[in-house]
């Protein structure tokens, strides 16, 4: 195969990355946008969630088919066809006149970003030369991870400064961009130029009624109480269902359209399930830190916004130096250091209190900067080492999607976990807000002596409604802290399956990539 240069193989990492970049930022920017969305478009409140909804199912559905799509269609031709749909779906979203047409197009932007991020993993791994994956995983690294990071600041500043329209209008020169360098740069490898084979249509229609209904319960069911609610009921057992079905058929089937046996690598699914769980952790925890500062310490979303920052930064800075010295050292030590970092970040996150300041915040979010750069890069790496190149697109996929998947499942249980441990937490001091508890008859008597010593008589209900919403305060306090110590736990666990890993083979130059 004919080894790609040095400046070509940047800029085709150039061509992948930075629409992929927009497409995950798409998934947080709308997010600060919506109260704007919703009063220019004169919708409710529950309809113009479907702008985030519709979104997040239409790209769930795609990514564990688009090494599929990409085998067949070639993948520098369903890479265009992404970006296209993309770019030209994200105008349609900035022109939107009413909800439903905003709904439509956002289907659409999400069946077009669905497949970019497992073709550019699986593009910068061929295009990059063994011994520099780490560096191609560093580079892939930090567009998946800085991106949910970017996006509420970014959305905020576009809405405020603009209009909500530009946060989709600010997609189209990146989208051109990027098919430039696309049709100059990037070229299928000779392995993906064969045979159509037969389309596994049953196979695609579970994939699509598992996944999409999969997604509509993690998305909707904390809203809508879970399995109290009928909806949420019915889609649960479709999906599961339709899931069951899918696997059994997929093992079975001669040309599956997602191939279950790279899952028989030990190194392959053990490293799947690392991202699982890793990625449960971190993206509960990057939707907690907002609740917690906005809610109880009274931070804009502005400030909120730059309270993640400097962990994002963190992870920008140390990628590419991870990147490239793994291959000197062993990936899976940087691994479990990696884990050990988060876990240990989670761990401070879970004693904040409500008198922290700006400074004790940051420094658990840098420490999970460093500690997020020592875990993905090296999980990539070594997951992925043992894939062939044939099946490389495959893997990726299943590989994003696990990444995905974890990040819905880590939002929805630590929501529902934040409400119902702050109930909990409310019923216990409650009990305690008592005439015979000497703490509760402490607090009357100081509210009393304030009041008077003001010249005003003791208005006892306004008394009590303070320290009820103080309660409340407190309750949700200790939800939030109880949420990051159980994060800090899964983020623990994964530890026990690294040993799984096998260990890679990064010395010296192996064959290069063919882009």
């Amino acid at each position: 195969m004919k080894r790609v240069d040095a400046p070509s193989k940047y800029l085709v990492a150039v061509a992948v990355m930075v629409p992929t970049f927009i497409e995950i930022l798409d998934m947080t920017v709308v997010n600060v946008s919506l109260n704007h969305i919703q009063g220019s478009l004169s919708a409710g409140l529950d309809e113009v969630t479907w702008v985030l909804t519709s979104y997040l199912v239409a790209n769930a559905v795609i990514i564990p088919i688009s090494g599929w799509l990409a085998t067949r269609m070639g993948r520098r031709r369903y890479l265009l066809l992404s970006v296209g749909l993309f770019t030209a779906s994200s105008f349609a979203c900035g022109a939107a006149t009413s909800l439903g047409m905003l709904v439509v197009c956002r289907v659409l932007q999400g069946i077009g970003g669905g497949g970019l991020q497992p073709l550019s993993n699986a593009i910068l791994l061929e295009t990059f030369p063994p011994e520099e994956h780490g560096t191609a995983m560093a580079i892939f690294g930090m567009g998946i991870v800085i991106a949910p990071i970017v996006g509420p600041i970014l959305g905020g500043w576009i809405t405020d400064g603009w209009s909500w329209r530009w946060i989709f209008y600010i997609n189209i020169p990146v989208g051109i961009l990027s098919i430039f360098l696309t049709l100059l740069f990037v070229h299928d490898p000779p392995y993906l130029r064969q045979r159509n084979r037969r389309v596994d249509t049953l196979g695609i229609a579970l994939l699509v009624v598992g996944v999409g209904s999969l997604q509509l319960v993690l998305d909707r069911g904390e809203r809508l109480d879970w399995f109290s609610s009928a909806f949420i009921l019915w889609l649960s057992v479709l999906a599961a269902v339709s899931l069951l079905v899918f696997v059994f058929r997929e093992l079975r089937v001669r040309d599956p359209v997602v191939d279950l046996s790279v899952f028989r690598d030990r190194t392959f699914a053990s490293g799947n399930l690392i991202m699982f769980f890793g990625f449960f952790a971190f993206f509960a925890s990057i939707v907690l830190l907002p609740v917690y500062v906005q809610k109880l310490m009274g931070y804009t979303s502005w400030w909120a916004g730059w309270l993640l920052a400097p962990g994002g930064v963190a992870s920008f800075l140390l990628m590419p130096l991870v990147g490239r010295f793994i291959h000197r050292g062993e990936p899976r030590a940087m691994l479990a250091v990696g884990i050990s970092l988060n876990a240990y970040a989670l761990f401070l996150m879970s004693g904040f209190n409500l008198e922290a300041d700006f400074a004790s915040i940051v420094w658990p979010r840098i420490v999970q900067g460093v500690g997020l750069a020592l875990f993905f890069v090296p999980l990539s790496a070594v997951t992925l080492s043992s894939v062939p190149r044939e099946k490389m697109g495959n893997a990726a996929a299943v590989f994003n999607f696990m990444r995905n998947i974890g990040g819905s499942f880590g939002v929805a249980v630590m929501t529902t976990q934040l409400v119902r441990r702050a109930q909990f937490h409310q019923s216990r001091l409650a009990e305690r807000l008592t005439e015979y508890d000497f703490g509760f008859q402490v607090f009357l008597g100081r509210i009393r002596e304030w009041i008077e010593s003001a010249g005003e008589a003791l208005p006892l209900q306004k008394a009590l409604g303070f320290l009820y919403g103080e309660a409340q305060r407190h309750a949700t306090m200790m939800a939030v802290n109880d949420a990051f110590f159980l994060n800090a736990i899964f983020f623990l666990l994964t530890l026990a399956l690294v040993v799984l890993l096998r260990k890679t083979r990064t010395a010296g130059p192996g064959p290069a990539g063919v882009h």
